[in-house]
């Protein structure tokens, strides 16, 4: 290759790096290597590393480069003043005849093959030392979009050169030890997608906060890309859980969330204006960029082109508005997540609670606090103080510099994918982005705890929270008989977890999604007209978007079970039906109207007692269409179902039969159906309960409250709430000979075994088969468990 001035992509790979940069080598390996398994890219070619270096040998440049550069290290001239000049020393000089030549015969002959008069092109800057694992940086040199015509390209490409001067370009290889004329440029010229009618994003085949693996992350918002790039928008974001990509028959979409899309980027009204940002429409705004086949198509995309890589990878798509088709613009490794060991994390806690000041999305997973430092403009960029906590409306390349400095970042706009967020995480400073209102609502100079270990939505929290920090290396996390399984309520905390080498889910609660991420009652979304008019008004604005209320309560459901049931795969995943109590179901939007008051809740209207009521009949078959949904159409069949407190066996008949009326039958497709201990009837007639079900989990809680008829709520009588107590750990006993009796497994989901090692001891001793815990409790408790092990084996010898 060496010599040639252009080269089209489809003659580039990974080994012309240095002559192409790694933005274009990668384009040209996907070009060559995936386009038989469907990847789409969109054609194009290249300028060389060796056009750059005549450019600069046909303008006499390096000497005054150099100069201007040992100005700059000796602080006789500032970064601004340095990279200005620079840049000004391209834009004055011309290319060579014979370069200028090569790149008007490459564009002419992109025109004849779309069959397009000077066709619109992305003109990208590709560095021959970037998006190396160990070299890469968000935006350091320029993208010029919807470039038309030979002169206009020309002039363009002499503006990539000059990019590679900007200030963050220097800076940065100031502080990597390149040599800045060591470092070429080329130039990708690569006809434009019109996703400027369509839609564009970014994609992760890794999870980017958490590292997790498994799941691929979508951005997704109107127009042209850079306004996911650069934040300027808050995106759509969908997750796929890769594993079961390679089956067909199933959609594992485990999250579409809606982003605010205010604006669009699209092609100019003509002269000089190339693009241009315009409002979007009501109706855009509402709307999911992408459907459910697209998402999963660039999904099996972003797999296909990992496993080609052999590492998790970034990358850029675009939709054609016109034709519908997709295209893959970019990719590159992914630097953050996938330089961490996999064995080792730290673990951030809040100790304090704190009023809540704004929230938005979490990037990272760490705590910071410090003093709100409320900058609006890259103006005012120098205001800022080492050690604050920055807050912007958004961020772009030129405030990396201070970004590093930062102990936290907030910003108004901006999803997942944006640059405040990609560039925060490599600088490895946590940041909560798209709140929408941080620079109004945070005080300049006041004291903020930003706290991103909560799952995916960060808060920024009133005053100086005490938080801890705990190192883990998961080597040292011993192996045990008994499964020890964990307790999720959160799917947004779901993946935070994942390299915990637990044995699956032992509980996780169907009540924590309903009130979180639906927060209607169920009855409310069959029965809309029963509920007054300000929360029709709040369903009608919740379920905006599906198909009506019912949808939105069955996908928000599904997909909130889903993603709770995706790190621990193929595990089995327990998911205890709804077990609201009377007043907490009255407290959902619209609950009042079908909820009647009760002295004891806890003894009343609850768990299985419900699901067969024409009270909530209807709401239950809600519940089993998400099961159904997540099991079937999304392919998580590793998901078990569990009814709570059922009194007798005649009243798990009855669920057991409505189940099946909704389409969930015990054993087809593989379902296994379990029931909670909980109840005393539960362990007296555990052999009834055992022909009926598949499994047992001990609910420590209401055993212990219903045997020594104590209020497990009451301050009063906290002193006798024991689940040590020899009565009930005589049931627990008993409970668990029956069950293995009857040949089914029996578990227990709870804090006693992480509060008292003397009860894990006891459990261990009894043989109960699963121990489910808290996840912040699990590395301290896996070793008392792994210890009685031990005793029990030494004493039984």
């Amino acid at each position: 290759m060496r010599d040639q001035h252009v080269v089209w992509f489809e003659d580039i790979s990974l080994g012309d790096i240095p002559q192409v940069g790694g933005k274009n080598a990668s384009l040209g390996e996907m070009v060559g290597a995936l386009a038989a398994s469907g990847v789409q890219v969109p054609p194009g070619f290249a300028t060389t590393a060796d056009s750059y270096r005549a450019f600069l040998v046909a303008g006499d440049l390096e000497p005054a480069i150099r100069d201007l550069l040992e100005r700059y290290r000796l602080g006789d001239a500032s970064l601004r003043v340095t990279g200005a000049a620079i840049r000004e020393l391209f834009l004055d000089s011309q290319f060579p005849e014979d370069i200028a030549d090569d790149i008007r015969t490459a564009y002419r002959t992109l025109a004849d093959r779309a069959g397009i008069d000077n066709p619109p092109v992305a003109v990208r800057s590709s560095a021959t030392a970037e998006d190396l694992p160990d070299a890469s940086f968000a935006g350091q040199q320029e993208t010029f979009l919807n470039v038309r015509g030979v002169r206009d390209l020309l002039d363009t490409c002499r503006r990539c050169y000059a990019s590679l001067f900007t200030d963050r370009a220097i800076s940065y290889r100031e502080a990597k030890g390149f040599d800045h004329l060591e470092v070429a440029l080329s130039i990708g010229i690569q006809r434009m997608v019109r996703s400027d009618v369509g839609g564009s994003g970014v994609m992760f085949s890794i999870d980017t906060d958490t590292g997790f693996p498994n799941a691929i992350v979508i951005s997704a918002a109107w127009g042209l890309g850079e306004t996911v790039v650069q934040g300027t928008v808050d995106p759509d974001k969908y997750l796929v859980f890769t594993p079961l990509l390679a089956d067909a028959g199933v959609t594992p979409i485990i999250e579409k969330t809606v982003g605010g899309k205010a604006s669009k980027m699209v092609y100019g009204a003509g002269g000089s204006a190339r693009i241009r940002l315009v409002d979007t429409t009501e109706r855009e705004r509402r709307a999911l960029v992408l459907d459910d086949s697209e998402i999963v198509q660039l999904a099996r995309w972003a797999a296909i082109v990992a496993e080609h890589y052999g590492r998790p990878m970034d990358m850029e798509w675009a939709k054609d508005g016109l034709t519908g088709e997709l295209f893959l613009v970019q990719a590159r490794p992914e630097t953050v997540q996938a330089g961490k060991a996999a064995d080792r994390f730290t673990v951030h806690r809040l100790v304090e609670s704190g009023r809540v000041l704004v929230t938005g999305a979490a990037i990272g997973e760490s705590i910071a606090v410090g003093e709100a430092c409320v900058i609006r403009s890259s103006a005012d960029i120098e205001k800022f103080r080492d050690g604050a906590i920055l807050v912007t409306e958004m961020t772009d390349p030129d405030w990396v510099p201070i970004m590093r400095r930062a102990a936290g970042i907030v910003t108004d706009h901006g999803g997942a994918t944006s640059h405040a967020a990609i560039v925060s995480r490599e600088l490895g400073v946590p940041a909560i982005v798209g709140t929408g209102t941080a620079t109004v609502d945070l005080a300049e100079g006041s004291t903020i705890t930003l706290s991103c270990a909560e799952g995916d939505e960060g808060h920024v929290y009133e005053g100086a929270l005490a938080f801890e920090t705990e190192e883990v290396d998961l080597g040292d996390v011993p192996r045990t008989r008994t499964r020890v399984m964990v307790n999720v309520a959160s799917p947004a905390a779901a993946f935070q977890w994942w390299r915990l080498p637990a044995d699956g889910v032992g509980l996780a609660r169907m009540e924590f999604i309903i009130n979180n991420l639906i927060k209607v009652h169920p009855m409310a979304l069959v029965h809309p007209e029963r509920v007054a008019q300000k929360d029709r008004e709040l369903i009608t604005e919740l379920s905006r978007g599906f198909a009506g209320p019912q949808d939105y309560f069955v996908q928000t459901l599904a997909r909130g079970i889903a993603k709770l049931a995706a790190p621990y795969y193929p595990n089995p995943v327990i998911v205890r039906l709804s077990d609201f109590k009377t007043n907490e179901y009255a407290h959902l939007i619209g609950g009042g109207v079908f909820e009647r008051a009760e002295e004891n809740p806890m003894l009343g209207f609850r768990g299985a007692s419900r699901y067969y009521d024409p009270r909530y009949r209807e709401g239950f078959a809600l519940e089993c269409r998400a099961l159904k949904r997540v099991r079937e159409h999304m392919g998580f069949t590793n998901v078990i179902v569990m009814v709570p407190f059922c009194r007798t066996p005649a009243e798990a008949d009855r669920v057991l039969e409505t189940m099946a009326q909704n389409g969930l039958v015990r054993g087809e497709n593989g379902l296994k159906v379990y029931m909670m201990c909980e109840i005393p009837s539960n362990v007296i007639l555990a052999e009834l309960f055992a022909t009926r079900f598949d499994g047992f989990s001990i609910g420590s809680n209401d055993l212990t409250q219903l045997v020594l008829g104590v209020d497990r709520d009451s301050e009063e009588l906290a002193g006798l709430f024991d689940e040590r107590d020899e009565a009930v750990t005589r049931s627990i006993s008993e409970a668990i000979r029956k069950a293995h009796e009857a040949g089914i497994p029996i578990g227990i989901c709870g804090q006693g075994p992480s509060n008292h090692p003397d009860f894990a001891a006891f459990l261990v001793r009894e043989g109960i088969d699963s121990i489910s815990l808290n996840p912040d409790s699990f590395l301290r408790t896996v070793h008392l468990i792994a210890d009685a092990e031990t005793a029990t084996l030494q004493a039984a010898r």
